[in-house]
């Protein structure tokens, strides 16, 4: 089973190569060429890939890229400008204060890591690139609800059902929706052990050039190290990081 599902991939992969070639939408039987694939197991994985948005099936009956893999495509390269442009402003963050920076985004009801700066001492907060938190457990994932305003909360709550990880997770909805929301007015948010016990964390949102949130950034920091005065450093680079998106505030 595994292997015919490699077997799979490896096929539409083929598929999703040779539609991109083409300037025009392209008939199973130009691909079927292109690919050496039988034209039944062609026309069973575009089938597949469409009802998934990786393509889409014109009137004519041809194929083209789907929105959800462009959408995919330039997520992707708008993840890796945000990282670049990030790493030099997240890097002299964590030469200031000493502990790790950590760069989010936001996918379904998680946030996930895709860039950070390590702190450069032995016992320090570390997360993996590529690695996952629920939104009510983390500092920037509650700011992302609360900008979302108070029915998102609920909903997300509602979704959820707000999975505790520690005793000082939030796991009522009521409470969760008034955290995110006072957190979204000061433009701050603070994670006091709700992830992990001995962790704490600052965290504040990142805008591109049309206002909206595109990242989420965060210094983490064993709860004993962690200062208040950094606040102030975080929302600082934060902004620093979404003038260079091309944020401009109204005021």
């Amino acid at each position: 089973m595994a292997n015919n599902s490699i077997q799979v991939i490896g096929r539409l992969a083929m598929l999703l190569d040779a539609i991109s070639l083409q300037e025009e939408a392209v008939s199973l039987k130009i691909l079927v060429a292109e690919t050496g694939l039988h034209p039944s197991t062609a026309f069973r994985i575009l089938a597949s890939a469409a009802e998934h948005g990786l393509v889409e099936r014109t009137e004519r009956g041809n194929y083209r890229l789907g929105r959800k893999l462009i959408s995919l495509g330039s997520r992707a390269g708008s993840d890796a400008d945000i990282r670049q442009t990030a790493l030099p402003l997240m890097e002299a963050l964590r030469d200031r204060i000493g502990e790790t920076v950590n760069l989010t985004v936001r996918e379904g009801d998680e946030v996930v890591y895709i860039e950070r700066a390590l702190a450069k001492r032995m016992m320090r907060v570390e997360q993996v690139i590529g690695s996952r938190a629920p939104l009510h457990v983390t500092a920037v994932g509650k700011l992302m609800l609360g900008e979302q305003g108070e029915a998102a909360c609920r909903s997300y709550a509602e979704r959820t059902e707000l999975p505790a990880y520690t005793n000082n997770t939030y796991t009522k909805a009521k409470a969760l929706a008034k955290e995110c929301l006072s957190s979204a007015r000061q433009g701050y948010a603070l994670d006091n052990e709700e992830a992990e016990l001995g962790v704490g964390c600052i965290g504040t949102l990142v805008r591109d050039a049309s206002g909206h949130v595109v990242a989420g950034l965060s210094v983490s920091a064993p709860i004993e190290r962690r200062r208040k005065e950094w606040t102030a450093l975080v929302v600082e680079t934060a902004e620093s990081l979404s003038r260079a998106l091309g944020y401009r505030p109204e005021n």
